[in-house]
């Protein structure tokens, strides 16, 4: 059996060039709770810490490629026209997105995150996921210009119009008839192989991924054609594996629209879910490219 690729040393990766991403997905705004361990049947415990943020696949990678290349990244999305939605796109703001907003007469998705001592959670989604639309009056022709683009939740037409970008990567969290339809050439889908919901097939997609990334929290995971690859070792214990994934995937996308090996790509993209393990929420500890070199967001 071929043995685990090892992620490269930050150090060992090439800085990376001036770059314009952005992201086509989804929020939700999370309340977190850190608790001693996952609720059963019965059980009455008091929360450790609280917390209320944007989160959802889209808003959590988009943040983290912000802050791997220090300028506002692009976030196409869709957002309830109420308070809550409100308050989410001023924090998204904040965190350094070029929030580009469909704003629905609906509202804005709600989550809860059940962490326990591990660091393992249970999450809980309420109302619909909202989604950009092709139809809706934002700037896509703009991602023609892109050097890399992640998509969460699009239709068809919209998928279609990031395929523009130079690289386009995605989630099998987009509806598996979405990426038939679309039809489009991804340069990379990466998901959880932990996951029943995040599983495609193998030829279900045509044309074929360039890249099928499934990842397995601390194991690592699986590249195809590159094979398996293992998790950066840890010095200290998990605080909140939410996001985790979605950081990965974000740096993965950085490291392929800068033009590096797959397995370059992978490395960063391991380094920046394993950071996103040590703060409460998906932002607390996510990896950062400064002028000094790589820092985390100070711990939360």
């Amino acid at each position: 059996m071929a043995a685990r690729l090892d992620p490269l040393p930050l150090e060992q990766l090439p800085a990376l060039p001036a770059l314009r991403l952005a992201v086509v997905g989804h929020v939700e705004v999370v309340t977190f709770l850190a608790l001693e361990s996952l609720p059963r049947a019965g059980l009455v415990q008091t929360a450790r810490a609280c917390l209320d943020l944007p989160g959802g696949a889209g808003a959590v990678a988009a943040v983290q490629l912000a802050r791997l290349t220090g300028v506002p990244v692009r976030f196409h999305t869709a957002l309830g026209r109420d308070a809550v939605g409100e308050r989410a796109a001023q924090v998204l703001s904040e965190l350094g997105l070029d929030l580009q907003v469909a704003w629905r007469d609906a509202p804005t998705r709600r989550g809860v995150s059940l962490g326990d001592r591990s660091g393992e959670r249970s999450i809980v989604v309420i109302g619909e996921r909202l989604s950009p639309r092709a139809d809706d009056p934002l700037p896509w022709h703009e991602l023609a210009r892109c050097d890399g683009v992640f998509a969460t939740a699009a239709d068809v037409a919209a998928l279609r119009q990031a395929r523009a970008a130079r690289v386009l990567t995605a989630t099998p969290r987009l509806p598996l008839p979405v990426l038939q339809e679309a039809g489009v050439a991804l340069d990379a889908l990466i998901g959880s192989g932990l996951d029943p919901a995040e599983r495609v097939p193998p030829g279900a997609l045509r044309p074929a991924p360039v890249l099928r990334i499934a990842t397995a929290g601390a194991q690592g995971g699986m590249a195809e054609p590159l094979g398996a690859f293992a998790a950066p070792p840890r010095a200290r214990p998990v605080v909140d594996s939410y996001g985790a994934g979605d950081c990965f995937a974000a740096g993965v996308t950085a490291g392929l629209a800068a033009g590096w090996s797959a397995h370059q790509a992978i490395s960063l993209g391991c380094h920046c879910g394993s950071a996103c393990l040590d703060g409460l929420g998906p932002y607390a500890g996510q990896l950062r490219r400064g002028a000094g070199g790589w820092s985390q967001e100070p711990l939360g």
